[in-house]
């Protein structure tokens, strides 16, 4: 098997065109983090633009956004404790709730650096980041499936899992970002559409994945992710798009086959002009 190690779904995002690594801890640029996995600490220490040593424990970040409330995405927050200053978080109302009453981490963090909340809409109204203000950014509701924590496990509503539309005003590209799909509905086809390029859910190549290699009772489906393959899947979507779309999988699980190189399954990704994230990947809008 030929497979490079990952770290957990999250991405850094910022406005200017320098690439990483030419910054200097003078001009370091300041970067929005979408997503706070339990091994930011190792994302951090692995690019230089992120750990300008402008001061002790300062970071390049700027801002924090959240597309949903689950563990792999919010457990990193308690990494960033430490921080000299509060964190601007961006987050719909749902995943607030979560982060208070189901898995209380901003209370948490009242007791550290402390979370200035920002409210993130899911009515289409568009935001600017902290640190990004050329990026205008815009939260669209997608099915998925809340936390087991969450306050809404049995009701699901509006904000419970966003895709983010980024777009950047200066060159008018724009970004689709959705690590948990759980099925694509016309709005959510519609922004895929419009973006330059997608950066979506590839947790599972086949919807029983989990059940086959008895990891889960359940389905891909039923944990809130359109498997890749299939009727209906996230290659038939994508196959779709505009040809010029670039279109690349994250949030790949280590069940996955996509993830060994000479895979029957990456070489039909390959054939579809399909890429796979990586540690380090940079998307240049």
């Amino acid at each position: 098997m030929r497979a490079r190690a990952r770290t957990q779904s999250s991405i850094a995002v910022r406005a200017d065109n320098a690439p990483m690594g030419r910054s200097t801890p003078q001009d370091a640029s300041s970067w929005v983090l979408v997503n706070a996995s339990p091994d930011i600490l190792v994302q951090l220490r692995a690019h230089a633009d992120l750990q300008p040593a402008r001061a002790p424990r300062d970071t390049a970040l700027s801002a924090i956004v959240l597309v949903d409330g689950q563990v792999d995405h919010t457990t990193g927050l308690y990494m960033l404790r430490e921080s000299t200053r509060a964190w601007p978080l961006w987050c719909t109302d749902a995943v607030h709730a979560d982060l208070t009453r189901g898995n209380p981490i901003i209370e948490v963090l009242s007791h550290y650096c402390r979370i200035e909340r920002r409210r993130m809409s899911v009515d289409g109204t568009g935001f600017a980041a902290e640190g990004a203000p050329d990026i205008r950014w815009r939260a669209l509701p997608v099915p998925g499936k809340p936390a087991p924590y969450s306050p809404n496990r049995d009701s699901p509503v509006a904000g419970d899992n966003v895709a983010l539309l980024l777009a950047d005003e200066r060159s008018r590209r724009t970004l689709f970002y959705a690590p948990g799909l759980g099925q694509i509905d016309e709005a959510t086809w519609q922004a895929m559409q419009s973006a330059d390029c997608v950066l979506v859910d590839g947790t599972f190549w086949s919807d029983d994945e989990m059940l086959r290699l008895g990891l889960s009772p359940r389905r891909a489906r039923e944990i809130g992710h359109l498997a890749q393959s299939g009727p209906g899947g996230m290659l038939e979507w994508l196959g779709r798009l505009p040809g010029a779309t670039r279109k690349i999988l994250t949030h790949v699980n280590n069940t996955n086959p996509i993830l060994d190189e000479d895979s029957a399954e990456r070489a039909e990704l390959g054939r579809r002009g399909i890429e796979v994230a990586w540690d380090g990947m940079e998307i240049d809008l």
